[in-house]
């Protein structure tokens, strides 16, 4: 398999050509002065004053998806009344036929080529995947229930989660801080699962006896038996002896007082649940397709009548309803035994031989599980509770939403001005043998932006922080696609991260970015045919953070980019109508977790773009085996290589490193790597082996035998290189993960590396 071994040293600074190479087109510039115009929100709109999208799941009483529906099958209400389905169809959740599906039911133009393939030709599995958002509701987790619940997260990480999904950890304290983002690095999911720490609110006085949450609640609501009970227990610990009337009453009164403070505390905690949960919801808008969030708690009580608790809630469905969610609750606390608040020997509680407390008592299962049943009912999910089977949930609530009809409505004309509830009712036709899930209601005018006091301090604060550490930029619009809680894709941008090994100096950070200026370019008058191709400028700004957040690098610079110029080396080549901008950067990095963001601006059009990733770097100096990143490249072929020899070929380095990683059939992947502190054996040389596999939709397309790495002529054995390619004839169309296996058969350890690309 290995036709010839590279001295490291010659490949090393063949990679390094490679990588601090600019296009030649691309140079430091001054910023132009430009009429700029706003970019485009990249949002999905549900909900409108034109059109109303409504995602509906239908399920038998086995709980498996009804299919085969029709429009006629449906009947809509909204607020009682009847109301016309202007559109319907069926939507697999995370397919590519999604988003166009989405924007029909809008409509939208159906777009007629993904990529530069056909639609109708368009590869069909999950290869845009799934966003899957996880809501853990800190604030009412008991240190058993997060502990539960971390070990649901880690599971779904390393058992469910797909190749081509994006998750997020989030809570409703916000204690992740940085790594509360969406991301399809498991590493960075697992850094969050395993940070999760206690937040709970307790809700105690510490007075004597005990009243407990659901107690103050009773009290609240005027149970008797439970008011009685603490008047009498107050009235035993101070005897009074005159006017008994006057100190029962002082007595109720001291007992309300306790119970209002305790309901206080609890409904605080509770809505600053809902609120976390509402601007969660709210900040999803911008993701295509629908969004699936579990939110995980203990649940909570909540007293309607005492606050706007009602209102809050349904700020909340409406929420799920224009940023197209979906949420499904689970008890963290699985199969429960309700003891219904009475005490027992262990406790501090008075006695109650008349029973008052436990003739009072509410069923504290039941009122905690409530706000889960109603935010699961109202959003089109489900509350899975009373299970212990946590895991199994989570796999059912993903099958169970992995398909859906999509119903689109025009609602009735207001005045623009109110801001009434809308109440929506979906039911089958003639089929009381199924469940309908779906998104119960919106209000007519969207919500305010809700008021973020110090965190929105605090990110204005970093923001200009980062402004000034990267020259203190000029354009507004830049900043804010770098700060984007999500990507803008206005003017498309690509992002590379990379690392290796280079002595003396140690791991070395490259991020390449790659700007596409022809795609998608406003059109321009046409020139004559003698006149000359005008450089156009192209802003480019980037960031570097470690994994609490703290800001360790940041550039910023203005590029030139002649039109029809010469592809530079670690590029793919252009289209011809389209000019094409790389740039690439190199910082020294110590070991951990990072992520880099980066931003681009074309000033003429004032459209922007950005991108982010996550990056860990090992730490070699540990003496452990290690790998770089692997380094992917393309080599155009001029004649399709036949599907069976679609298998690794080692090869020498790549001559062209791709930015985008969008590759073409009729070419051939080249990629390499470099293996750190390979044990030796006792002939003083190392044995290692290497597989190499494809994956596409988590199931291997591509596996190469185990086959040693050929060391021949290689003196420095801390670094050895390894290149292959793959020709990419015999693969269909999609999203594709590269593997790369290493194994020291000396020192019997195992490491791996992947890197995603696309085939076109």
């Amino acid at each position: 398999m290995l036709s010839k071994n590279f001295p490291f040293r010659r490949a090393l600074l063949l990679f390094l050509s490679l990588c601090l190479s600019l296009a030649p087109h691309a140079g430091a510039q001054q910023t132009p002065t430009a009429d700029a115009r706003p970019d485009t929100a990249d949002e999905v709109v549900r909900v409108n004053t034109e059109l109303v999208q409504t995602d509906v799941i239908v399920l038998d009483k086995g709980g498996k998806f009804v299919d085969g529906l029709k429009l006629e099958n449906f009947d809509l209400r909204v607020n009682g009344k009847p109301q016309p389905i202007s559109f319907f169809e069926r939507v697999t959740a995370g397919s590519v036929n999604e988003d166009a599906q989405l924007a029909a039911a809008r409509g939208g133009v159906r777009p007629t080529t993904v990529g530069n393939t056909p639609a109708a030709a368009a590869a069909k599995p999950l290869d845009r995947g799934r966003h899957v958002l996880f809501f853990v509701d800190d604030l009412h987790l008991s240190p058993g229930s997060l502990a539960r619940t971390r070990s649901l997260l880690l599971r779904f990480i390393d058992e469910q989660m797909g190749q081509n999904d994006q998750a997020v950890i989030t809570t409703a304290s916000s204690q992740l801080g940085f790594l509360q983002q969406l991301t399809d690095d498991r590493r960075v999911l697992r850094a969050a699962a395993s940070r999760l720490k206690p937040r709970e609110v307790s809700v105690r006085d510490f007075q004597r006896p005990a009243m407990s949450e659901l107690q103050a609640l009773a009290v609240e609501q005027n149970d008797p038996n439970v008011l009685n009970y603490f008047i009498e227990a107050v009235l035993r610990e101070n005897p009074v002896f005159g006017n008994q009337q006057s100190a029962r009453s002082q007595a109720e009164t001291q007992v309300r007082q306790r119970a209002s403070q305790l309901v206080q505390t609890s409904t605080s905690a509770a809505t600053n649940t809902l609120y976390s949960l509402r601007n969660m919801l709210r900040s999803l808008a911008p993701l295509p397709g629908r969004k699936i969030v579990y939110l995980i708690s203990d649940g909570f009580p909540v007293e309607m009548r005492r606050s706007d608790m009602g209102e809050t809630l349904r700020r909340v469905t409406d929420a799920a309803a224009r940023a197209g969610v979906v949420v499904y609750t689970l008890d963290a606390r699985g199969l429960t035994a309700d003891v219904s608040g009475v005490p027992d020997a262990a406790s501090d509680a008075a006695p109650d031989p008349s029973g008052q407390l436990f003739a009072g008592a509410i069923n504290e299962t039941t009122a905690r599980q409530e706000p889960l049943r109603l935010i699961a009912e109202d959003t089109g999910g489900r509350a899975l509770l009373n299970t212990n089977a946590l895991t199994d949930a989570l796999a059912r609530a993903f099958k169970e939403t992995s398909v859906y009809y999509l119903l689109a409505w025009r609602p009735e004309s207001g005045d623009g001005r109110s801001s009434k509830f809308q109440r929506i009712e979906v039911s089958v036709r003639d089929r009381a043998d199924v469940s309908v899930h779906v998104q119960r209601g919106y209000f007519t005018t969207p919500p305010p932006e809700p008021a973020r006091g110090k965190e929105a301090k605090r990110e204005k604060d970093a923001k200009e922080k980062d402004a000034t550490a990267a020259g203190k930029a000029q354009h507004k619009e830049l900043m804010a696609a770098l700060h984007s809680l999500y990507p803008k894709a206005a003017l498309p941008t690509s992002l590379a991260l990379n690392y290796f090994n280079l002595p003396p100096r140690g791991m070395v950070l490259t991020t390449s970015i790659q700007v596409d200026l022809g795609a998608s370019a406003p059109p321009v008058a046409a020139a004559p045919a003698d006149a000359k191709a005008q450089p156009e400028q192209v802003e480019v700004a980037g960031a570097l953070y470690d994994e609490r957040g703290e800001l360790k690098n940041a550039f910023q610079r203005s590029l030139t980019v002649t039109p029809n110029a010469v592809a530079p080396l670690n590029a793919t080549p252009a289209a011809p109508d389209s000019n094409s901008v790389i740039v690439s950067t190199h910082v020294p990095i110590t070991p951990g977790i990072y992520q880099v963001r980066i931003a681009a601006r074309d000033p003429r059009s004032g459209r922007t773009g950005s991108a982010a990733q996550w990056i860990e770097i090992p730490d070699i100096g540990k003496g452990k085996l290690a790998m770089s990143s692997i380094f992917l490249g393309e080599q155009t072929n001029k004649e399709i290589v036949p599907a069976k020899d679609a298998t690794p070929q080692e090869t020498a380095l790549p001559v062209v490193i791709t930015v985008d990683r969008r590759l073409a059939r009729t070419s051939r992947l080249r990629f390499f790597t470099y293996i750190y502190n390979a044990a030796r054996a006792s002939d003083g040389n190392p044995d290692i082996a290497l597989q190499v596999q494809v994956f596409r939709d988590d199931q291997p397309v591509i596996t190469s035998p185990l086959r040693k790495l050929g060391t021949e002529g290689t003196t420095d054995f801390t670094s050895l290189p390894y290149a292959a390619e793959i020709p990419l004839a015999g693969l269909a169309s999609g999203s594709y993960a590269l593997q790369i296996t290493t194994i020291d058969r000396v020192s019997k350890t195992t490491v791996m590396q992947r890197a995603k690309f696309m085939v076109e």
